[in-house]
């Protein structure tokens, strides 16, 4: 066999595998209050994609360290409001969302991020929906 051509394989093998696939992704928020007349969909970016983690089967074998599990998680982000259409005087009608800038692969920062995978909650609007691109 070629050694160019194994040689290419095998790092194929080991650095393709490190590899993440963390990037902003395109997303849409749909944000309604129950005193506002109207939904707002709101085009934004999170953080979405794979991270290489590592198996635990081993646990009682390896240090803490060594079990971390990394997830696709903000780098970089910033913060945008927008005012929510119909809203009466006494309602606040702002709301104010993360823009993933930039990703990485890394320890979950409950700062700012859900790290509990809970069952999905429905993301859509029950009124009228104005779009929002930010």
């Amino acid at each position: 066999m070629n050694p160019f051509l194994v040689m290419s394989l095998l790092f194929g093998l080991v650095f393709g595998q490190t590899a993440s696939l963390c990037a902003p992704s395109e997303y849409t928020i749909h944000v309604e209050k129950r005193e506002c007349a109207y939904c707002l969909a709101i085009n934004t970016t999170i953080c979405a994609g794979f991270c290489m983690t590592r198996d635990s089967n081993g646990k009682k074998l390896l240090l803490k360290s060594a079990l971390s599990q990394n997830v696709c998680t903000y780098k970089e982000m910033l913060y945008q409001t927008v005012l929510i259409p119909g809203c009466p005087h006494h309602t606040i009608p702002y709301y104010s969302y993360p823009v993933a800038v930039s990703c990485k692969c890394g320890k979950c920062n409950t700062d700012y991020s859900d790290c509990v995978h809970e069952k999905v909650r429905a993301n859509y609007c029950t009124k009228p929906q104005k779009l929002c691109n930010m």
